[in-house]
């Protein structure tokens, strides 16, 4: 029996987008399912970071930071207008949970691990006479100053760029477009969706779910399900401040002991993030005052040019879930990694990804194109689709996505 695709990716968010690109380029057929809009949720509610993740060396993330630091160089090489390296710096007060020892260990393991040979993975401290070089920043009982680099970037307009890359490669995007069931049969994977209020049916080789906060939703709605294990959402909310603290970014400490960026953002100040459970509708999740208070505290404790403004002055604040395994341990501690399960390893025809970072998107996607490997291997890729009337937006619709 035909096919009309030989994969359906389901989300739009920067996985599904990486997804889909890396699968176009691979001279398949695929076409994206998206109930909202490109980036719409999470891909468009980070920190606007592309970075190897410096925090995650305290719980031995290695491999990860190792990944996200390779897979950074190349963004920053190839996507040179929507990623850029920034200048950071880390303040050592005298009542830091981090010592100035420690975060020099942890500065020295993260620039082995950008390759000691690029100059932007080099740090330093920065000398006492220069301080005076980061304005508003509390210098009482300030014991260090230590500078690194990393990256920044639009999340969602790098979404809409990768979004772009699959379409010019052949792929295609429904959107609109919510996923009624999935059911794996003899010959292929069925898939009912509705778009323009209209109930399709589409036939394809494989269903990738990149759903991000809703993965559990789309796998209950595929018959068989994909084992997930078990997964929490996690809230982390941003706030906009209306000044500009300059073009540094700031990695400092809450009272907590938690890490905050204080960020440029827009001519203003983006600071975040945080980390809470969340339980309800992904659709729903909204920043909680308390949220909002906290980080309004925690950046006025080191930036003078904030202490007079009130939670009324916050520009903007916006929250985005991620995806975490189920454990007693906190947030903080849990791995970011990305969780692929399948239906079958050998042949696997559903698969569903759970977590994963913006900065790793495309050494994800290589992991699903060659865990696809063999379900595609069994004909040659295809170039075009049997029926794409059927199943694509208009162009009207396609470029107001974009």
């Amino acid at each position: 029996m035909s096919t009309d695709f030989d994969v359906l990716v389901v989300g739009a968010g920067i996985l599904g987008a990486g997804t889909a690109e890396a699968l176009a380029e691979s001279h398949h057929s695929v076409v994206i399912l998206e109930q909202q809009g490109i980036a719409a949720a999470t891909s468009s509610r980070s920190s606007k970071l592309i970075h190897g993740g410096l925090r995650y060396l305290e719980s031995g993330q290695f491999r990860l930071v190792y990944e996200c630091l390779r897979e950074r160089s190349w963004l920053l090489q190839n996507k040179p207008d929507l990623v850029r390296m920034v200048p950071f710096y880390i303040p050592i007060y005298q009542h830091s949970k981090r010592p100035a020892w420690v975060v020099r260990l942890g500065l020295s393991l993260y620039s082995l691990l950008s390759g000691l040979s690029n100059a932007d993975s080099r740090f330093r401290s920065v000398p006492k006479p220069q301080w005076n070089c980061l304005p508003g920043l509390k210098q009482e009982a300030l014991k260090a100053v230590f500078r690194y680099y990393d990256a920044q970037t639009d999340d969602a307009a790098l979404t809409r760029d990768v979004v772009a890359s699959a379409i010019a490669h052949g792929a295609q995007i429904i959107c609109p477009g919510s996923l009624v069931g999935a059911e794996v049969t003899d010959d292929d994977v069925r898939v009912d969706y509705v778009a323009n209020g209209k109930l399709n049916t589409l036939h394809t080789r494989a269903l990738v779910n990149c759903s991000g906060p809703w993965v559990a939703n789309t796998n209950a709605r595929c018959t068989p399900p994909v084992a997930i294990p078990p997964i929490d959402l996690v809230a982390g909310t941003h706030i906009l401040l209306p000044l500009s603290l300059g073009d540094k970014i700031y990695y400092v400490e809450a009272n907590d002991g938690r890490a905050i960026f204080v960020m440029p953002w827009q001519d203003k100040t983006l600071v975040g993030t945080t980390e809470r459970p969340y339980f309800g509708d992904p659709r729903d999740v909204t920043p909680t005052m308390e949220e909002e208070s906290y980080l309004l505290h925690t950046v006025q404790q080191y930036f003078s040019q904030t202490r007079s403004l009130r939670e009324l002055d916050i520009c903007e604040s916006y929250s985005g879930l991620r995806v975490l395994p189920e454990m007693e341990k906190s947030p903080f501690a849990r791995s970011r990694e990305s969780i692929i399960c399948c239906d079958d390893d050998k042949k696997p025809r559903l698969l569903a990804v759970a977590g994963g970072k913006l900065t790793s998107y495309r050494a994800t996607a290589r992991k699903l194109t060659k865990k696809l490997e063999p379900t595609l291997r069994a004909r040659p890729p295809t170039t075009s689709n049997s029926n794409p009337s059927k199943t694509t937006t208009s162009s009207s619709e396609r470029e107001r996505n974009l």
